[in-house]
């Protein structure tokens, strides 16, 4: 589980990305999930999410073919996603430049940066919306991977009680290695049993307007869905 580094890396990411709506330039879509787990010793009530239940609020990165970039799995579910993003090593390394220019894709969950890019809350002109449109099928690629995610591994899903160990980063290793072997899993059609929902049903919306994010985010709607 790695984030893309090398030149040719980054061009195949990008390119995975731009097919699904036209978006250049996006490296990577990112999402928060709740995974139930059992009341811990200590600490209990704040490992309570916001739908009353004990979790960890687990932030997942993934690439357009649905492959795990990044897992971080030690937050408890009372936690925005906003903290576990800027609490984690990948947001670190897109401080540092580690992008090389590209973006993530995040809901209304996460902060708006130069190389975080979120929808617009209110979308007032045409751009904007096509813009908004654009970024929602393009982050898809995150949402049904968790949905599919789940299912493979019901440890992962309130239904089946949740994690009952320590969690630990298997699961998401082997949904990639069943992506890359081609092993069948899941069909996303039809598939119910997302316990969490959007992001944004779970947190309140980041109103987080960086100047240099919002630039990036207008130039952007305007250069792609702009007269």
């Amino acid at each position: 589980m790695s984030f893309p580094s090398t030149p040719e890396d980054i061009r195949r990411g990008n390119q995975g990305f731009h097919v699904i709506a036209g978006l250049p330039r996006v490296i990577g879509d990112i999402d928060g999930t709740l995974v139930p787990i059992t009341t811990p010793s200590t600490h209990g009530p704040r490992y309570i999410c916001c739908k009353g239940y004990p979790a960890l609020n687990v932030m997942v990165e993934c690439d357009a073919e649905g492959v795990f970039l990044d897992v971080v799995a030690t937050w408890p579910g009372s936690t925005h996603d906003a903290f576990v993003w800027e609490n984690s090593g990948l947001c670190r390394a897109a401080e540092g430049g580690g992008f090389g220019g590209c973006w993530l894709l995040g809901d209304s969950g996460f902060p708006l940066r130069p190389f975080l890019l979120t929808p617009y809350h209110h979308a007032q002109t045409e751009p904007q919306a096509s813009y908004n449109r654009a970024h929602r099928l393009t982050r898809a690629v995150v949402e049904r991977d968790i949905r599919v995610w789940k299912q493979s591994f019901r440890c992962l899903s309130k239904g089946a009680r949740g994690l009952q160990l320590h969690p630990r980063k298997c699961c998401a290793l082997l949904h990639n290695m069943a992506l890359r072997e081609n092993i069948q899993l899941p069909d996303n059609e039809g598939l119910q049993d997302r316990d969490d929902a959007e992001a944004e049903d779970n947190f309140p919306v980041i109103q987080d307007l960086h100047p240099a994010g919002q630039q990036v985010r207008q130039e952007l709607g305007d250069n792609l869905f702009g007269p």
